[in-house]
């Protein structure tokens, strides 16, 4: 991974980094105003650790002098047509005064990187309407697809998707 000086120090996290991952959480939150959601202490370190084992789970974080100031958490996907499989980007965030430095492309060249060794197919991100800074990060970054997202409640659970 990039340990460039000038730029932030990408690191994926592995079972042990627990409280990098709880650092994830909190980045999370504050840059996407959701602190309710990515609650640092919401998850068991039993469920954290469970979760970085995972192969198909790719944690990563940006440091600068130690401190966790953005990451990003993707998800392997193997493809039933082909034998093969995509990296879908879920989150990714950097903080307000960490953004403009190419942090968030450094996660992306990162998780790139990790496809390529995995050898996946493509590595595929969305961006809601609005968000301006992102739509033009990824279309720098790649080829755009417009496409309608849609949240399905699980069978018995018919809650609030959030998408009134």
């Amino acid at each position: 991974m990039s340990t460039d000086p000038l730029l932030a120090t990408i690191q994926q996290l592995s079972q042990t980094d627990i409280g990098l991952a709880r650092a994830l959480l909190n980045v999370f939150g504050t840059a996407f105003e959701d602190e309710t959601t990515y609650d640092a202490s919401a998850s068991s370190d039993v469920y954290l650790k469970k979760l970085l084992t995972r192969q198909h789970f790719i944690a990563l974080v940006a440091l600068v002098d130690g401190e966790v100031v953005g990451g990003l958490a993707a998800y392997e996907m193997e493809k039933l047509e082909q034998e093969r499989s995509e990296i879908y980007i879920y989150d990714l965030a950097v903080l307000e005064n960490h953004r403009r430095k190419h942090i968030a492309t450094q996660l992306i060249n990162a998780v790139r990187e990790i496809a390529a060794n995995r050898g996946a197919w493509v590595v595929f991100v969305q961006a809601d309407h609005g968000d301006d800074p992102a739509i033009a990060l990824y279309s720098g970054l790649g080829t755009r697809a417009d496409v309608l997202h849609f949240d399905i409640a699980v069978a018995g659970d018919e809650k609030d998707t959030g998408q009134g």
